[in-house]
């Protein structure tokens, strides 16, 4: 969706909560009381009533809005520029963008956007080949510690490194590319996760929990890989002497790794560890619809329709 359609649909609250409206029907609403599905619509208090437990949700609840006093308008906004890019929005132009006077509203409301990505993409696991590897995102720690009673000045941070396991659907493509400087393996989907452990243990856990059994796994000769056919169908390890056969077996991770380092150094420039997570959902969402077009932001929508706001809080750091 181009930018003069974005303001000319949701140019007023009004037609952005008619608009929401009409996701929400298409979609459909589930009874918090009783499961129903059948409901009756209260145009005087905006609500939907259940036609069998005669239980009464509102319009945002049970979506990403739910508990947000932010307008329909700002949302509306929100979720069509963050699906208009490639690249990505920082909160703080999003902020310039609606004109709001606080950041910190639309710096949540956008992680809850992004925590709808990656909940999204947790409904799937990876399969075929799979091109495995880590990455090292660099984030920001606080240390107000070093601050005595009295001093002024900016609490000083130090940069950390955040592990990150990437994983990426690669097979060789059957028709080569004439550009000889692009991969001869042709991508799939995306998964990036941040490692609580870097270690065999927190690696095997994550590979189990996105990626198929029947799947073939490609790494580096990296020792906490070891194993990892106990686990899935075949594993085959590659020495990382020679640095001519590493692009060549695993291209797409370290193109996967290299775009959203500048994307997070680019746009965000200081992430906290917390929070690295809900950003490589977001590249990792838009990657594996890259082909989607406009039809990403009819996807979000959906994403963002059967995400709860349950637990948000939490995830979010």
């Amino acid at each position: 969706m181009k930018l003069s359609e974005i303001f000319r649909r949701y140019s007023n609250e009004q037609k952005s909560k008619l608009a929401f409206k009409e996701w929400r029907d298409k979609q459909g609403v589930c009874c918090k009381k009783c499961q129903g599905t059948e409901h009756y619509w209260k145009q005087d208090k905006w609500q939907y009533e259940c036609k069998n437990c005669e239980f009464r949700t509102t319009l945002r609840s049970g979506t990403v809005m739910e508990a947000s006093k932010m307008p329909y308008q700002s949302w509306m906004i929100a979720i069509a520029l963050i699906s208009a890019t490639k690249k990505s929005f920082s909160a703080l132009e999003i902020q310039r963008q609606l004109g709001h006077k606080r950041y910190e509203p639309i710096w949540l409301m956008m992680h809850k956007i992004r925590l709808c990505m990656g909940r999204r993409d947790d409904k799937y696991k990876l399969d075929g080949q799979i091109e495995i590897d880590e990455g090292f995102f660099e984030s920001y720690r606080v240390k107000p510690e070093k601050l005595k009673d009295g001093d002024k000045g900016p609490i000083p941070t130090i940069k950390r490194q955040v592990t990150v396991l990437v994983m990426v659907e690669s097979e060789l493509a059957k028709v080569p590319h004439k550009n000889k400087f692009r991969p001869k393996r042709k991508a799939g989907r995306l998964k990036m996760q941040v490692l609580d452990k870097p270690n065999r243990q927190g690696i095997h856990y994550e590979v189990k929990k996105h990626i198929e059994g029947t799947a073939k796994a490609i790494t580096d000769g990296a020792t906490y890989y070891t194993k990892l056919e106990s686990i899935l169908a075949d594993h085959t390890a590659y020495s990382c002497g020679d640095p001519t056969i590493m692009p060549k077996v695993m291209p797409w991770v370290h193109i996967a790794i290299s775009n959203a380092k500048k994307i997070c150094l680019g746009i965000h420039h200081s992430i906290k560890r917390g929070y690295m997570q809900n950003y490589l959902n977001e590249f990792c969402y838009k990657f594996n619809r890259r082909y989607f077009g406009d039809r990403l932001f009819d996807r979000l929508m959906v994403a963002c329709l059967e995400s709860a706001w349950y637990g948000f809080r939490y995830d979010c750091g």
